[in-house]
């Protein structure tokens, strides 16, 4: 299968009399990404549990270049920077970490992201994907952001040591049931 990076305009401002745009690209990942990546990780670590530490992390490093390797690692950039940072398995049909810089939030990235990954899985199996619990202030956001992009609240687990819970996106037959304006998000090119 053959996926395409996309892109899109972003907001345009005026700086000194000139229009700005800047533009966004969704592309999968590769070697050279990995600093701007990990910038990225360094910033929202505090909401990820399991990468507290400097060891941690530099697993989280050698993970992420595992997955790189695979083509199952999706990054937003703007004017070069990575502003999102999406890891995913299609072995095991699930969205391994997900984050969108504090400064881009609300613009879409993250369900852009999402989209482009699902064009990467198995449209006839489920996708998982593990958050905070309900009631958990940090997971507020990433529980309705799942929620709106069509995943049902799943099994309680556990992930390093914290309570979590899993959420899974319930892939239609396309031959049998409709999600209405959602349906793109679960169909692919050939």
């Amino acid at each position: 299968m053959s996926c395409f990076p996309f892109q899109w305009k972003e907001a345009a401002s005026s700086e000194n009399g000139n229009l700005v745009v800047n533009r966004m690209e969704i592309v999968l990942a590769n070697e050279w990404d990995i600093v701007g990546w990990m910038n990225l990780v360094n910033e929202v670590k505090e909401s990820f549990p399991g990468l507290e530490t400097k060891e941690a992390l530099e697993e989280h490093r050698k993970t992420v270049l595992d997955f790189i390797s695979r083509d199952s690692a999706i990054c937003a950039k703007s004017k070069g920077r990575i502003v999102g940072a999406l890891l995913f398995s299609k072995e095991n049909q699930m969205l391994c970490f997900l984050a969108v810089d504090t400064e881009y939030r609300r613009q879409h990235i993250a369900e852009k992201m999402v989209t482009y990954m699902l064009a990467w899985m198995d449209p006839q199996k489920d996708v998982v994907v593990t958050t905070y619990r309900e009631g958990v202030p940090e997971g507020i956001a990433a529980r309705a952001f799942y929620k709106r992009m069509g995943f049902v609240e799943g099994r309680l687990t556990e992930e390093f040591g914290s309570p979590v819970q899993e959420f899974v996106l319930v892939r239609p037959d396309p031959e049998h049931r409709s999600f209405g304006a959602r349906d793109s998000l679960f169909r692919t090119e050939a």
